[in-house]
């Protein structure tokens, strides 16, 4: 047991050293306007139709497109089950059953419940996390006592299960972002907020400035748009229309890479019949400004950590990768990466790439028409190079021995660059850092004896001199 610890621990050394010197490649500062905002997965708190029963309640959020839903304790189930009977952590299992069908017949699934008492006592504490596994959901979002933290960390760990401290505003305890942050720093990083960006608006408190003061401990949004900031009777408008400035939100939460859910609660008291138009009005804006709108993220992230599920390597060396930050770092060579779970025909690819100086060599490679076996797939594959010392055919943004590119716009080592290659039919079109470098009807050429019409993506690790990094890797198929 002391070997295996000795060897977690050095692992985690030698994994934070890395995410560290990834970390210091960042661009320091926020720029929202040049961010490229990715898609958030969206929920509906049940609250926005309170004045319905919970069932109804599924059918009008099936109708919105959405998918996730956060339950509320107290809305009247209706729809068959007793008449009395409510959603909260005291159903019988039975009635428990009963509403895991309904949310199967309606396609939609329960991601956190909130905002919920969970009393003084371990008692009543369990009862709501026993409810939690249960019901399948993993944060439960509350208002905690003073002295109820450290029975949470104790049930936190043994569930598994996140706790959100919600901001109702001021007279509210944590109405400001300030007070939530001195509860949890210390304490289990399943522990966090539940970013209510409304009611911060109605105590005075900029949402950008306590997302930014939160960094790295948000694991809800309840997600809202005022017409006025800092006014307590404030009302919910579509998203876009108010004065949340909804767009550097989404570019704050691109940023700081939350992989939580962003949860509507749309309180209008003269919509409270019927919201759901105000909701899909703002869930069009949300698209609009979404830069990775119906692209897949392919290098994933599960519950705070990165993982290359997915993926497989073949040949020498390998790719490290920061679980915290999702960067891929190539270590010797020459291997392939590739992404195993599915093979592509037309598609935009989109990543980050930064070298460690100009030598680095690297690339990467499209429609790769077979599981790699051997090198013979350099033969029947492009690649896109990746190597700012090279020329004309070998410089980065080449086809690699096929077409040179026709600029050089990339940032130099250890900056970090964009690069979006678009492959359709047989046209293979490069830009890097926004500047067109390639567009080519591809044709066997150079060592490319003949190419797929489908096949994997893959990233090369050329050799040991210096490594090139990856991250935010993203595919839209066409």
């Amino acid at each position: 047991m002391k070997n295996r610890a000795f060897l977690w621990i050095a692992f985690l050394t030698v994994s934070f050293s890395f995410c560290v010197a990834a970390a210091s490649a960042q661009t320091a500062g926020p720029d929202y306007k040049n961010v490229r905002i990715k898609k958030f997965p969206v929920a509906m708190q049940c609250w926005t139709f309170h004045e319905f029963t919970f069932v109804e309640t599924l059918q009008k959020v099936k109708a919105l497109g959405i998918e996730y839903i956060q339950a509320y304790p107290g809305q009247p189930l209706g729809g068959g089950f007793p008449e009395k009977a409510v959603f909260d952590h005291n159903l019988p299992d039975d009635q428990i059953r009963a509403v895991k069908q309904k949310l199967r017949e309606h396609g939609l699934k329960i991601v956190a419940y909130g905002v919920v008492d969970t009393g003084r006592t371990e008692e009543s504490m369990r009862k709501v996390f026993e409810f939690a596994g249960k019901m399948g959901f993993r944060t439960i979002v509350t208002e905690p006592a003073d002295g109820d933290f450290g029975l949470l960390d104790k049930l936190i760990k043994e569930y598994d299960i996140q706790v959100a401290i919600h901001n109702h505003p001021e007279p509210s305890k944590y109405a400001r972002p300030e007070t939530v942050l001195g509860r949890v720093r210390a304490r289990d990083g399943r522990l966090g907020s539940s970013a209510d960006t409304g009611h911060w608006m109605r105590t005075g408190v900029n949402p950008l400035e306590a997302l930014r003061m939160l960094s790295g401990r948000i694991r809800d949004v309840h997600f809202k748009d005022l017409n006025a900031f800092g006014v307590k009777d404030a009302w919910d408008v579509p998203f876009g229309q108010g004065k949340a400035n909804i767009h550097d939100i989404l570019a704050e939460l691109t940023l700081q890479d939350y992989d939580g859910y962003l949860t509507i609660e749309h309180e209008n008291k003269k919509e409270l019949k019927n919201p759901g138009p105000s909701v899909a009005k703002g869930l069009e804006y949300l698209k609009s400004i979404t830069y990775y709108e119906g692209y897949d993220q392919i290098l994933g992230r599960r519950e705070g950590r990165y993982s290359k599920h997915g993926w497989n390597h073949y040949g020498p060396g390998y790719f490290d990768l920061c679980e915290k930050m999702g960067v891929l770092k190539s270590q010797g060579g020459m291997g392939l990466l590739w992404f195993s779970a599915k093979t592509y025909k037309d598609f935009v690819l989109e990543l980050d790439y930064r070298c460690e100086n100009m030598k680095t060599n690297s690339g990467i490679f499209l429609r790769i028409p077979a599981v790699p076996s051997s090198d013979d797939y350099i033969y029947h594959s492009f690649e896109v190079q990746i190597y700012d010392a090279g020329q004309g055919i070998h410089m980065t943004g080449a086809v690699y021995d096929a077409e040179a590119p026709r600029a050089a716009p990339f940032n130099p080592a250890p900056e970090w660059n964009h690069m979006k290659i678009t492959f359709k039919g047989k046209r293979i079109q490069v830009e890097i850092n926004g500047v067109p470098v390639q567009d080519w009807q591809a044709e066997p050429r150079g060592k490319i004896k003949d190419f797929a019409s489908e096949g994997y993506i893959g990233l090369q690790n050329h050799d040991s001199i210096a490594p090139v990094y990856f991250k935010d890797i993203f595919i839209k198929e066409l």
